[in-house]
């Protein structure tokens, strides 16, 4: 009978699949952005959304070329719920994955992914890091197309979108959530 882990079993999880300190830190982030979001959006289910942020990327260290397709192999091997493996995998959609983000979880998770990657970079250039940095220096950086080139802009705009909301209002929803 398929299981949702607890945040803290997905971490076990994340970390049998990945080695590398920033994987780790990465799935981290979006587990604690994802619970921080939760509790505005879907109060009952923290531990759920945390759970899908911290195992979106359990196939990325050793499977790059197949990301998202054997995350949702690695997870229908392990008997998680499909709920989970859905989120999971929806969030490559149009990149690696053709399966839609449908839930709001799953859109959240879309759009945060890349954004927390951007975020965190902009803070590494910071002397205080997150703890004074405004939505405004975020937006800079955003189009700033050379600063932090990994992370995908249109991914973070097309995340607003699938949202509906302006690309200004999730970096300062994800900020805030960061800095929790």
């Amino acid at each position: 009978m398929s299981y949702i882990p607890s945040p803290e079993q997905a971490r076990e999880l994340v970390g049998r699949y990945n080695k590398e300190a920033f994987h780790l830190q990465h799935a981290e982030t979006v587990s604690k952005v994802m619970g921080e979001l939760a509790k505005e959006y879907d109060p009952e289910k923290v531990d759920f959304w945390r759970t899908v942020g911290m195992l979106h990327d359990i196939d990325f260290e050793l499977y790059p070329e197949q990301h998202c397709v054997k995350a949702g192999e690695i997870l229908r091997e392990l008997d998680i719920d499909e709920d989970v493996i859905h989120g999971v995998v929806s969030h490559g959609y149009g990149l690696c994955a053709d399966v839609e983000p449908v839930k709001y979880m799953e859109k959240v998770l879309f759009a945060v992914d890349e954004l927390t990657g951007l975020i965190g970079a902009a803070a590494l250039m910071r002397p205080t890091g997150l703890s004074d940095m405004e939505p405004k220096s975020v937006v800079k950086k955003f189009k700033d197309k050379k600063f932090a080139a990994g992370c995908s802009r249109d991914v973070i705009s097309r995340g607003a979108d699938m949202l509906g909301m302006e690309l200004k209002e999730l970096i300062a929803k994800t900020l805030e959530a960061m800095k929790a």
